[in-house]
């Protein structure tokens, strides 16, 4: 079993660095016992993420459902001949992660094919189950059954991953309104989005990343780097988007350069081995 655990393991970074490379550099800064659960949970939530956004064409509906009831089976079963389910199944059982963050998780996915615009509640339930149970799964691994630990560092990881999550959604306007017909966040007229509503997104985003900060200080050693490095990405790509007018952000997607991230990281390290975080 061990050599097939850790095939499933390998399947699922592989994964991972395929679909990621920002994510896949911050796991390589995590202590080398976190790696394997963190790339088993990236690997099902990516896979699920793709069956909603790309296969066009298919019952995505029943591809969901069946990937749904596939990972239930596996976690109960503790066995999966699918790869990423079985990696997944692994962490979940071993770190006791709560199924309703799991269901949670899936039925944003859902939302994704039945919903084109969503209000403030939609909205909330959205980023909890796409983004924030997420960081919730994370930080099971990371606590290694630290019930206090975890306890005191849920609200900070949640409110982190809302952030990752509404930034994600910032830079990618024009493929989520164009390609996917999708409007996340409610009450804008995308049509006529102003620099006024960008601003008010802008501001929310960053009392969120706040927030999420003051978690990261407290992390287990091992896993501290890892999510400080992600956090330094995707402040660095705030602030990109908040330098670039809201008309600019509906006909382009903004990113990072290669460079521009290799600098990050190792400013992350710099800081990190100067006890700064």
């Amino acid at each position: 079993m061990n050599l097939y655990d850790d095939t499933c393991f390998e399947s699922s970074k592989l994964i991972t660095n395929k679909y990621s490379t920002s994510f896949s550099k911050g796991i390589n800064a995590f202590d080398e016992r976190f790696r394997y659960p963190i790339y088993g949970i990236y690997g099902f939530v990516r896979y699920a993420d793709e069956i909603v956004d790309t296969f066009h064409g298919h019952d995505q509906h029943q591809l969901i459902n069946d990937f749904k009831a596939d990972a239930f089976k596996a976690i109960e079963q503790k066995i999966s001949l699918n790869p990423v389910l079985q990696s997944f199944q692994l962490v979940v059982n071993k770190y006791h992660i709560n199924l309703e963050l799991i269901e949670a998780f899936l039925r944003s996915m859902e939302m994704d094919l039945d919903k084109k615009s969503f209000d403030k509640d939609e909205y909330e339930a959205y980023i909890y189950g796409s983004a924030e149970v997420i960081g919730l799964m994370c930080l099971r691994v990371f606590c290694v059954g630290d019930d206090d630990l975890y306890n005191r560092l849920k609200s900070p990881a949640q409110k982190l991953g809302s952030a990752l999550q509404k930034i994600n959604f910032l830079r990618d306007i024009k493929a989520d309104l164009h390609e996917r017909g999708r409007i996340y966040f409610p009450g804008v007229d995308f049509n006529h989005f102003t620099d006024a509503e960008k601003l008010q997104i802008e501001i929310d985003i960053k009392k969120d990343l706040k927030e999420g900060f003051k978690g990261i200080k407290d992390l287990p050693e091992g896993a501290r780097l890892g999510v400080y490095i992600a956090y330094m990405y995707y402040g660095e790509l705030l602030k990109k988007i908040i330098k670039t007018p809201a008309r600019i952000i509906m006909l382009q997607r903004i990113r990072i350069t290669d460079t521009n991230k290799t600098m990050l990281y190792l400013k992350a390290i710099s800081k990190h081995k100067l006890g700064l975080i």
